[in-house]
């Protein structure tokens, strides 16, 4: 049926349906009638729909609150995005369970292109080990579209802790881990899990204190409250520039370009350590190819206009190598990140339900 022309399925149409008449239309007839109602319905939306789309405004869920680094992200595509789609796409925030809410209402909406969500490493694969029952599959609930940006975590702490380095801060922690606390945007997410994976690497057992949002996480920490929170770059840079709280490494192998003087937790000593995050755009699984191929192009072509990937450096934000930017790459790039969460959630022992 789905092979059917428009002239096809009109021409049918017209040779089954009964002429005008007085008389009541027989069962046969019906039946008829609703057989080519059903081909009309099945085949004029997909090929047509795909090849039109977008006719009206787009939804991108950034499944957290606004203000955190995947809101900033968001929002730094979606404008060059609209000028490129030509339709207004619209960031709405949809926040709670570490990312899994929006994620969720993204995977259940219809797949005709008007809603995708922007997906995060904890989102789209460190959930689906730190939950006993996740609300979806990540690998096989979403259409993969694109892999765009990676971040580094970065360790911060309250200015006034007595410590300027990792391994400072490793011998206070050891000696002060009972009275500690240290804050995260919120359960599940992938700085809570950066940080819960960096006190298993160094042996230490810290209080978390989760909250709703990386800013507000950022903002107890500025007054004291919590001894330290690992941050995306995105939301802590302005902080580290300003002297609110002192940051004491970037949690990957290699020094963030954008924090050149902060070093890394591999040259400190914490050797085969990784911490960062990702961006992904997916939408519902059974979206047609066609709508999954254009919005791939016009994210590539937004993340390639020089304006945006200044505004993306300014944030630390990396962009992906052009051999990562395609569909099957994001599928098959989920499926190894699941994997790879799920044994360092595993060794840590850590739950979040």
């Amino acid at each position: 049926m789905n092979q059917l022309a428009r002239s096809d399925v009109m021409s049918m149409a017209k040779a089954r349906l009964p002429s005008h008449s007085t008389r009541a239309p027989r069962c046969g007839q019906l039946l008829d009638a609703a057989t080519v109602a059903l081909a009309l319905v099945l085949v004029l939306p997909g090929p047509a729909a795909a090849q039109h789309w977008p006719t009206r405004p787009v939804t991108a869920v950034v499944p957290f609150a606004a203000g955190t680094s995947s809101d900033i992200v968001g929002r730094i595509l979606a404008a060059r995005l609209s000028e490129l789609l030509g339709q207004q796409v619209i960031v709405e925030n949809v926040g709670g369970a570490g990312g899994m809410t929006g994620s969720y209402r993204a995977a259940r909406a219809a797949p005709d292109g008007y809603q995708f969500v922007l997906g995060t490493s904890g989102t789209h694969a460190a959930n689906q080990t730190l939950y006993k029952s996740p609300l979806y599959n990540a690998a096989t609930d979403f259409a993969p579209v694109v892999l765009i940006v990676e971040q580094p975590i970065v360790l911060v702490a309250r200015k006034d802790l007595p410590s300027s380095n990792l391994q400072e801060f490793i011998a206070y922690g050891k000696v002060n881990q009972a009275k500690m606390q240290f804050g995260s945007a919120g359960t599940g997410t992938a700085v809570h899990l950066a940080c819960a994976l960096l006190n298993a690497a160094l042996g230490i057992n810290v209080t978390h204190i989760p909250y709703r949002g990386g800013p507000p996480a950022l903002q107890d920490l500025i007054a004291g409250r919590t001894d330290y929170v690992c941050a995306s770059s995105t939301v802590v840079i302005p902080h580290i520039e300003s002297n609110a709280v002192r940051a004491l490494a970037i949690l990957t192998k290699d020094r963030s370009p954008r924090l050149p003087v902060v070093a890394s937790a591999h040259e400190q000593g914490l050797t085969n350590f990784h911490a960062s995050t990702w961006y992904a755009i997916f939408l519902p699984k059974g979206t047609p190819t066609p709508i999954i191929q254009k919005l791939n192009e016009a994210v590539i072509t937004t993340a390639n206009t020089p304006s945006v990937q200044e505004r993306l450096k300014e944030t630390g934000t990396d962009l992906v190598a052009p051999e990562r930017r395609s569909p099957d790459y994001l599928g098959q790039f989920v499926v190894s990140e699941i994997d790879r969460w799920a044994g360092a959630i595993k060794a840590a022992g850590l739950r979040a339900d």
